[in-house]
C-alpha cells in the first residue's frame, strides 16, 4: 500500500511539473507493484488444507491409439516445462510407454504450493489438430485425462493397515538393453477396500519403489475419503462432473486456427505453442480466481472445435 501511495504522489508531481521523462519510471514502478500484488492475491487463494504440498500428477491417454498416446506425451512435456519455469523439481514415478508416445505417466512435482497451483488441472484435456500420423492430413480429436493429488506429510493422517493392502512385485518395463531392470523391483499396491491400485518402477530398489508407491496410495486414499465425505454436498456433485471422462475442462486447437480455451473459466489464449512450452500460469490463476468466486460446473464446448 505504501508503494502504491508513493507512486501516486510521484505521478501527481510529474503531472504538475509536466515531467514527461518520468513516464518510463512510472510505468516500470506500476508494473512491479502490480506483479507483486497479483502474486500476493494468488497466494491468498491457495489456502486449502493441502495446497502447500508437493503434487503427484498423473496423465492417462484416452482411446485413439497412437494419436492419444502422442497427446499424453505432449501434456507430459507441457507440465514438465511448467515445473522448470517455476523452479520446481520433477521426478518420474511411473511411466508406461506406447507406440507414438505414452499410455500413462505419474510425476512427483516438488515445490512450494505445487498442489495448490496444479489442482485445477485435474480433468480431461482435448486436442484438435491435423494428425501427423494421418497420410490424408485429416483433422483428429484426441483426449487425455490429468489427475492431481497432494503429496501428504505427517500432519495429514491417512491410516493404511497391512491387512487392507496387497503388494505385488514385477519386472520393470522399458525400451530394452541396459536400461531394463533384470530384477523384480517394480511394485504394485492394491487397496482392497477401495480397489485403488498404484505402481512404481522408477527406482532399482524394490524397497524404495514400495515407499514411493505407499506415498502415492496415501494421497489417493486422502482424495478418495475426502470425496466420499463431500458427496452429500450438492456443490461437490457439480465439481465431480468436471473431472469425469468425456467432460473436457480445456481444449487445445492447433488447426484450422490456434487457441487454447478453458471451458470452466472461459479464459483463452491464441498462442498454443507457448502453452505447450509450459506457459499455463494464466490458466492456473484464472481457475483459482474462478473457484474462489464460487465456480463449480463445467461449461460445454461452444462449438465443434472448442
Amino acid at each position: 500500500m505504501q508503494d502504491a501511495d508513493a507512486l501516486a504522489e510521484l505521478q501527481e508531481m510529474a503531472l504538475a511539473e509536466n515531467q514527461e521523462d518520468l513516464e518510463a519510471d512510472l510505468r516500470s514502478s506500476y508494473e512491479d507493484i502490480k506483479s507483486r500484488f497479483d502474486s500476493a492475491v494468488i497466494l491468498e487463494l491457495l489456502s486449502g488444507e493441502a495446497d502447500e504440498s508437493d503434487a503427484f500428477l498423473s496423465i492417462h491417454a484416452g482411446s485413439g491409439g497412437t494419436e492419444a498416446c502422442d497427446w499424453a506425451s505432449m501434456l507430459l512435456r507441457m507440465y514438465t516445462r511448467w515445473a522448470e519455469r517455476k523452479g520446481f523439481k520433477t521426478e518420474t514415478i511411473d511411466l508406461l510407454e506406447a507406440e507414438g508416445g505414452i499410455k500413462s505417466a505419474t510425476l512427483q512435482i516438488s515445490g512450494s504450493y505445487a498442489y495448490g497451483y496444479l489442482r485445477g488441472e485435474s480433468g480431461v484435456h482435448r486436442l484438435v489438430r491435423i494428425s501427423p500420423f494421418d497420410a490424408n492430413a485429416r483433422r483428429h480429436t484426441s483426449f487425455a485425462s490429468v489427475y492431481v493429488l497432494p503429496v501428504l506429510d505427517d500432519s495429514i493422517d491417512v491410516e493404511i493397515r497391512p491387512e487392507d493392502i496387497r503388494i505385488d512385485t514385477y519386472r520393470s518395463g522399458g525400451a530394452g538393453g541396459q536400461k531394463v531392470n533384470k530384477t523384480d523391483s517394480a511394485v504394485r499396491i492394491t487397496h482392497l477396500a477401495t480397489g485403488i491400485v498404484v505402481t512404481c518402477q522408477n527406482e532399482r530398489s524394490q524397497y524404495k519403489n514400495k515407499d514411493v508407491a505407499m506415498s502415492v496410495l496415501k494421497s489417493r486414499l486422502y482424495d478418495y475419503y475426502k470425496q466420499e465425505k463431500e458427496k452429500e454436498n450438492a456443490k461437490f456433485q457439480s465439481d465431480k462432473k468436471e473431472i469425469a471422462w468425456g467432460s473436457q475442462i480445456r481444449s487445445y486447437v492447433f488447426q484450422p486456427y490456434t487457441m487454447v480455451k478453458d471451458h470452466r473459466t472461459k479464459f483463452m489464449v491464441g498462442n498454443v505453442q507457448a502453452v505447450m512450452d509450459g506457459d499455463i500460469d494464466p490458466f492456473i490463476e484464472s481457475y483459482l480466481r474462478w473457484k474462489w468466486q464460487g465456480g463449480t460446473a463445467t461449461a460445454e464446448a461452444d462449438d465443434e472445435d472448442v
